[in-house]
């Protein structure tokens, strides 16, 4: 149960999104211009970022919803999203992607962890500052995200099933406002 009053059985961030939509909508339109906007890392690089970090902040909800977004963004790959959360460095995964996941967890720990050496590592992998600037800023949006739903303790679905229905969701949709269940 929520530590404050927001709407039963709606989980994770979107029961947080309806109590202050005010705040709510600038954080939806955010992770829609980080996750789906415009940009030479896929959809499912993105949201794979996404639910790396959460993993690494142990935020259930997060980790298991965009886990199954990237899965369905993925299609015939999406096992490696699976491997990339255990492993990344052993996940089929481009070399570009194993790099931008390690500046990723590093910012997840303390954005001064990320060192020049990993930049170049990562541009030495083929990444442009566009995608080391939209990895950075995924990876402390979603650290945000998570200290967001975790500090409030948002009810988390444990059936793997709600988290593959809200994947298929999120990745056909992308990140618009939850409208409230009420209406």
């Amino acid at each position: 149960m929520a530590y404050i009053n927001v709407e039963q059985g709606v989980p994770g961030i979107r029961s947080l999104v309806l109590f202050r939509p005010d705040t709510g909508k600038p954080l939806y339109e955010l992770a829609q211009i980080l996750l789906r906007g415009p940009s030479t890392l896929s959809p499912a690089e993105r949201e794979l970022i996404a639910a790396y970090v959460s993993s690494r902040n142990q935020c259930f909800f997060c980790t298991n919803s965009h886990a199954a977004a990237a899965r369905c963004l993925y299609g015939d790959e999406g096992s490696v999203v699976d491997e990339a959360l255990l492993d990344p460095e052993n996940a089929g995964l481009t070399g570009k992607m194993k790099a931008l996941l390690n500046i990723a967890g590093k910012v997840q720990i303390l954005g001064k962890e990320v060192t020049e050496l990993d930049i170049l590592l990562a541009r030495e992998q083929g990444a442009d500052d566009r995608e080391i600037h939209d990895t950075v800023l995924i990876a402390a949006a979603f650290s945000m995200f998570n200290r967001y739903v975790d500090g409030l303790a948002s009810w988390t679905p444990t059936d793997p099933a709600a988290y593959a229905e809200m994947g298929r969701r999120m990745a056909d949709k992308g990140y618009v406002l939850p409208q409230p269940v009420n209406q």
